[in-house]
This record gives C-alpha cells, structure tokens and sequence, in this order.
C-alpha cells in the first residue's frame, strides 16, 4: 500500500518546467534513433530530399501537406516502431516466433499507407494542374 501513495505523492513538475523537461526528453529520443537505428537515418534522408520538392511542387497549402504528409508519418511510425522493437528486446533477446510479431507488424501498414496518401497526394496536384491548363 505505501508503493501506491509514494508514488502519488512524487513530484511532478509543472508549467515551463514540464514543458523543458519534455523537450528535453524528445531530443535524447531523436539523437538517440538517429544514432541507433539505420531505417531512421535512411528515412530522414529521404525526408530532406522529399520535403524540399513538395514545397516546391505544392502550389497552395492543401497540396504542400498532401505531399509532405507521408513524409513525416514515415518518420513518426518509424520511431513508434523502433520503440516497439526496443521494447521487445529489453524484455528479453532470445529467439522465439512471438518476437518477430510486433517488430515487424507495423512497417506494411506504415508502408501501405504512406504510399496511398503520397499517390493521392500527387494525384490531386496533376488534377487541379489539369484543370487549370484547361482552363487556360
């Protein structure tokens, strides 16, 4: 009983304090995937050629989020990812079939996904180009 209420009573901090500590805590995770996972610094690379051409092509708001989207959800499945599989390796790293599961669960779905969302991205900036030649 008194584990419960020691960790009630724990500090937490709160207001700016918080807020730094949580930024704080997100840049060690970014170095950190950075540092230790290969598909991360693969995907980021690509990120840095990708974002810069969908600002480009994107000729309002909707399209430049419609192109940069994928990009970024990569990322962010990649790293939700490498956390799975950091965990599944913390709780023990012999060979068993149950481990293969959730680490490599998420990357069709991310792939799936982050493909159909660019298609219809680019998809919808060829169409409203189309329209606009038509137009003209």
């Amino acid at each position: 009983m008194e584990a419960d209420s020691a960790a009630i009573d724990r500090y937490k901090p709160r207001g700016v304090t918080r807020v730094i500590r949580a930024l704080s805590s997100s840049i060690k995770g970014l170095t950190g995937a950075f540092r230790d996972e290969a598909a991360f610094r693969q995907e980021l690379a690509l990120a840095l050629l990708v974002i810069p051409l969908g600002l480009w092509l994107g000729h309002s708001g909707v399209e430049r989020a419609l192109l940069i989207g994928p990009v970024l959800l990569i990322l962010i499945v990649e790293l939700i990812n490498s956390a799975i599989e950091a965990t599944v390796d913390r709780i023990g790293l012999e060979r068993h079939c149950s481990r293969a599961l959730p680490k490599t669960s998420a990357r069709p779905p991310r792939s799936c996904l982050s493909y159909c969302w660019a298609l219809s991205g680019y998809s919808y900036c060829l169409s409203v180009h189309q329209e606009d030649r038509d137009a003209d």
